[in-house]
């Protein structure tokens, strides 16, 4: 079995890819099936998490492209910035993990999250879109782990 642990330089010859959703790409150690069937193992340091466009190497110098999957997201939007801060702020005060543009914050589709923006003023949409969440402030690849200086009581 192909196993990737290592980045790849960009510019080499891609010798496959992979397409995962986001929750699998947060995943360091994981076998997958190929985009043309094969299966191999991927095999990082723990803590790492893939984003499209990312290169994986192997020993003998294949190289995989990592790429998003679509998946159900919403996305919210304010034309207003105080309002679309607010939603931010919740939705961030719940842990949830977030990818953010000009106008708008997209998450995992979660229709108790959609309500509650709804109420706070926002209009929230449905798409089959890939998600890159924020990586976080904690350090490289976080998303949305706890592994940050105060308690949650």
């Amino acid at each position: 079995m192909i196993r990737f642990d290592r980045f790849a330089p960009s510019g080499g010859d891609l010798t496959a890819s992979v397409t995962l959703p986001f929750e699998r790409r947060a995943r360091s150690r994981q076998r997958v099936v190929l985009d043309d069937g094969r299966e191999a193992l991927i095999d990082l340091p723990r803590g790492t998490v893939l984003r499209d466009g990312n290169l994986l190497a192997d020993a003998q110098g294949q190289v995989l492209a990592v790429c998003a999957a679509r998946e159900g997201v919403s996305i919210a939007r304010a034309a207003d910035p105080l309002v679309l801060l607010r939603g931010a702020y919740h939705l961030g005060n719940r842990h949830i993990a977030v990818q953010l543009g000009p106008g708008w914050v997209r998450y995992l589709h979660d229709h108790v999250l959609d309500d509650m923006l709804r109420g706070l003023g926002l209009d929230v949409d449905f798409a089959q879109l890939p998600f890159e969440p924020e990586a976080g402030a904690y350090g490289p690849g976080a998303v949305s782990g706890h592994a940050h200086a105060h308690d949650h009581d």
